[in-house]
């Protein structure tokens, strides 16, 4: 990794916040691992995370944040979950497909995360 002048890069800050939002809604973490096993049980060899992180939404309406003051379930969290299953359950690896992410060589945004008051 690239190390970055302010000593952190866009890839930390989005490590960190994914890792904040993982902490206090562990709920999301057993939807993500139940309905990826579902879909491995079922033969698929490869699946779409957004595809699981819609599902979670479908199911669950009471996941995440308040919808308010923060999304429920920021889509920038999707690599990072779908690389944490198959780092957690190693006899899966590849079944998410991943691309290498750039935001490693970018700095940190020096925006705070966006809300839904950012779209009223």
């Amino acid at each position: 990794m690239e190390i970055k002048p302010n000593g952190k890069s866009r890839h930390d800050q989005m490590r960190e916040q994914v890792s904040d939002f993982h902490r206090e809604n562990p709920e999301v973490w057993d939807l993500f691992v139940k309905f990826t096993l579902d879909r491995i049980h079922r033969g698929f060899n490869n699946y779409s995370v957004n595809a699981i992180f819609e599902r979670i939404r479908w199911e669950k309406d009471d996941v995440g944040g308040d919808s308010k003051y923060s999304f429920k379930l920021n889509n920038n969290y999707r690599a990072f979950y779908a690389r944490r299953f198959m780092k957690m359950y190693p006899q899966y690896d590849g079944f998410f497909r991943t691309r290498t992410q750039t935001s490693k060589y970018d700095d940190a945004s020096k925006y705070s995360e966006l809300t839904p008051r950012d779209y009223e």
